[in-house]
């Protein structure tokens, strides 16, 4: 009998000492799991943050420096190429004493007239006021309004596979009045104003009103072909094709003088800057502002793409 209690007692003792031990494992678990989520959300995208946003050991170690801005993506108010992110780090390169010059790497179809003229403006009364140089390095396409903004600097570069080019302005627009009519269907659009409507795709177009557009474009495109030439002056050769809204590779570009010549960023920063170390400026921004911007980006790329009334480079 006391045998049996001795062995029945050794069993719940082993039971006990082996639930504190799952106990224990579960919690190690737990703690580690937690440290894990922690590092997911919260340390590696601080971590992240802190390598693209920051200056970097650069900054901190080298007398001088090429300070590097990344013209990346569609050029639109609220993108990453937009004005408002763009010249806010502009300045600040010009402004540091460091800076012995400046590279714009772009890597842009174009986009909005407004926010490419915005920048280039920027540019060159920068580049008045603070008499540092400004080069810019094209990389797999520098077109339309993205070519417009870097016609702003002292020498372009580019590769020789780069696409650059497409100096013109298109208006997007559709029409669906053979549909409608199949289907059986009708516009019942109101308006106050005759030409409120203009370009609507529920209904034919007029040829008073492709006119008009046509000479609205072309009046944006007088501006684009002028800040072109203001950029590039004698180097841009005398061939018509070059405003006709066609695009070259990098050779093709630098026979037309829209480039001078063949280089990468690191190249040019230490080549021709003379600074080789290089230091990225940015907009600084918070990691749930980028995620927003991703998203906003993507919303306003399909508004955009949609919309008739949208002038792009």
């Amino acid at each position: 009998m006391q045998n049996t209690d001795k062995q029945a007692m050794d069993v719940l003792q082993e039971v006990a000492l082996q639930g504190i031990k799952e106990q224990r494992r579960a919690r190690r678990w737990g703690i580690f799991f937690k440290l894990l989520t922690f590092a997911y959300l919260v340390a590696i995208p601080l971590l992240y943050y802190a390598a693209l946003n920051g200056k970097g050991d650069a900054s901190k170690k080298a007398d001088t420096y090429t300070a590097v801005i990344d013209l990346k993506g569609v050029i639109s108010a609220d993108s990453d190429a937009g004005a408002d992110a763009i010249i806010p780090p502009l300045r600040e390169a010009f402004e540091d004493k460091k800076v012995k010059g400046i590279i714009i790497r772009c890597n842009s179809p174009g986009g909005s007239p407004v926010q490419s003229g915005y920048i280039y403006d920027e540019i060159r009364r920068l580049r008045e006021k603070h008499n540092k140089p400004v080069y810019a390095v094209a990389a797999d396409i520098c077109a339309s309004g993205g070519y417009y903004i870097i016609s702003a600097a002292d020498k372009i570069y580019a590769s020789q596979t780069s696409l650059v080019g497409s100096i013109g302005v298109r208006m997007d627009s559709f029409g669906v009045v053979g549909l409608m009519e199949k289907l059986g269907v009708e516009s019942r659009q109101i308006t106050a104003g005759k030409n409120k409507a203009m370009l609507d795709p529920f209904r034919p177009r007029k040829e008073e009103e492709v006119v008009f557009i046509k000479n609205l474009l072309a009046d944006t495109h007088k501006h684009f072909i002028d800040a072109v030439k203001t950029g590039r002056g004698d180097r841009l050769k005398d061939n018509p094709d070059i405003f006709t809204g066609l695009i070259w590779t990098g050779e093709g570009a630098k026979e037309l003088g829209l480039v001078d010549g063949f280089g990468s960023t690191s190249r040019v920063a230490r080549d021709i800057v003379g600074a080789k170390d290089v230091v990225v400026f940015s907009r600084h921004k918070s990691i749930m502002d980028k995620l927003a911007d991703k998203i906003g980006t993507k919303v306003s790329t399909m508004m955009m793409q949609n919309d008739n009334w949208r002038l792009r480079y």
